[in-house]
């Protein structure tokens, strides 16, 4: 299926499908566009530049998020929540009026954007690694909440919450299997620890 949709571009800020991604809203463009999300349909795209430049070039794939909350502030700021929905490739950009980009996207959809499942000894291995990870950068985790959360949204979390690059980010983000993901972000993990070749230069 395709659409238009009125993006975000964020680098190192993903969002999953059945993820929440919080942000605050202060560029004019962009409160431009929150502003008209919700006066239709309340979505809009997130999506990493792929480089510098004004604009910025794009990576091929976002994920499309609906405004779930929104406080509106006295000086025009919002504070948002957006729901991740699908995930979507870019076709083209449109040419607009708005201050805010638009695309044209088509949207992911069926088995590839399905939640996965790991096999134990995979949820072990990520445990493990996670646990590790947040030792080396002196992070404070409940980790009795983390045995709570289902396969999906560990993997996703991590994603979303560590500091990897936006390169990196995005290969997670575009990998379509939980699986492959969860086998990514192990090694993303792995080489961060290690300071092993370009890994170690993946954190910021």
């Amino acid at each position: 299926m395709q659409r238009r949709l009125a993006i975000f571009p964020l680098g190192g800020a993903l969002l999953f499908p059945r993820m929440h991604l919080p942000l605050h809203i202060f560029e004019p463009r962009y409160r431009a566009m929150v502003s008209e999300a919700m006066a239709k349909d309340q979505r809009i795209g997130m999506i990493q530049p792929s480089g510098p430049g004004e604009p910025a070039p794009l990576f091929s794939i976002g994920c499309m998020g609906r405004i779930t909350e929104i406080e509106a502030l006295d000086d025009g700021r919002f504070n948002i929540i957006l729901a991740g929905e699908a995930r979507f490739r870019v076709q083209r950009e449109l040419d607009v009026r708005t201050a805010f980009r638009q695309v044209e996207v088509e949207m992911i959809e069926g088995v590839e954007d399905e939640p996965g499942v790991l096999a134990p000894s995979e949820r072990a291995a990520l445990e493990d690694e996670a646990r590790a990870f947040a030792a080396s950068l002196g992070y404070e985790v409940e980790w009795d909440a983390v045995e709570t959360l289902d396969d999906e949204m560990l993997v996703n979390a991590i994603a979303q919450i560590a500091p990897f690059d936006p390169a990196a980010k995005q290969a997670l983000l575009e990998a379509d299997a939980l699986r492959d993901r969860n086998e990514l972000i192990i090694q993303l993990m792995q080489f961060a620890r290690r300071g092993d070749g370009q890994g170690s230069q993946r954190l910021h």
